[in-house]
C-alpha cells in the first residue's frame, strides 16, 4: 500500500515526505510538473479540486494505485477531502493533513 502526498510542487510535500521516512510513498499535484518527475513515476498528476467530480476522481486514483493514506497539504484539496473523509474511510482510505502526526 503507498501513501500520497499532494501538493508535489512545493517543499512541504517534500518535507512530509522526508518526515514518513518510508520507502511506498507517491508525491502528486493538479499543478503543472516537470516532465522528468512525472515520468519517473515516483510523482503523479492529480485532478483539479476545482472539477465537480473531483472527490470521485481521488478515490477511483486512490483505488487504482493502490493508496491507503492521503496527505492532503493544499488548502482547498484538505476542505474537500475531509468532508469526504467518511467516504474514504469505507475504503480504508486515510484522509490526513500537515498538522496530522507523522
Amino acid at each position: 500500500m503507498y501513501t500520497l502526498i499532494t501538493a508535489a510542487a512545493t517543499a512541504e510535500a517534500y518535507r512530509t515526505k522526508n518526515a514518513l521516512n518510508k520507502e511506498d510513498v507517491i508525491l502528486g499535484d493538479y499543478m503543472e510538473l516537470p516532465d522528468i518527475l512525472l515520468q519517473s513515476g515516483k510523482v503523479i498528476t492529480l485532478p483539479n479540486p476545482k472539477n465537480a467530480a473531483y472527490t470521485h476522481q481521488m478515490l477511483a486514483l486512490c483505488l487504482d494505485k493502490a493508496i491507503n493514506s492521503v496527505y492532503a497539504l493544499r488548502e482547498d484539496e484538505k476542505e474537500l477531502l475531509l468532508n469526504t473523509k467518511q467516504l474514504f474511510q469505507e475504503y480504508d482510505i486515510e484522509i490526513k493533513v500537515a498538522d496530522d502526526k507523522i
